[in-house]
């Protein structure tokens, strides 16, 4: 492991893309939560305490997407041509998938990473109260595997 005493180079610059020309792009990335049995049949059922959790999550994935330069400070600002956010319930977790879609100079990965995360994110708070153990503890929930699966230039 790398252990950093001083940054030197403290510069930070958002990237010049005024040349770039406008292309269609696309990104889908992923990511998991994992859940209690009792809570993901809680999801399924319609019954968790917060209301509908994947709607939810839903509409939060896709205020972050459109949010993200606001949040990641060298991301620029690009038009979103669409948004789609799907969930998939496993045993043990539910997988988000969300794919972003725009004609511009640059990538949406960081809006489909920014999605994902607010995503599962927004399921974690929904669902808070049903995963803690007598301790207040969270032995089961866990988000992993956030990453971009695929992104596409052009036609």
């Amino acid at each position: 492991m790398v252990e950093f005493t001083h940054i030197r180079n403290e510069r930070a610059e958002m990237v010049d893309i005024g040349g770039k020309n406008d292309v269609n792009r696309e990104a889908t990335a992923t990511g998991r939560i994992y859940l209690r049995p009792e809570t993901l049949a809680a999801i399924r059922d319609g019954t968790v305490v917060k209301g509908n959790v994947l709607a939810t999550a839903r509409v939060a994935a896709t205020l972050a997407i459109k949010n993200t330069p606001g949040l990641i400070p060298m991301c620029h600002s690009i038009p979103i041509s669409a948004i789609t956010v799907d969930f998939t319930e496993h045993a043990g977790f539910i997988d988000t998938t969300v794919v972003v879609k725009t004609t511009g100079k640059t990538g949406v990965e960081m809006e489909a990473l920014t999605g994902v995360s607010v995503a599962l994110l927004t399921v974690w708070d929904m669902v808070k109260s049903a995963e803690k153990d007598a301790q207040g503890q969270y032995p089961v929930t866990r988000i992993e595997g956030i990453r971009v699966v695929e992104k596409k230039k052009g036609k």
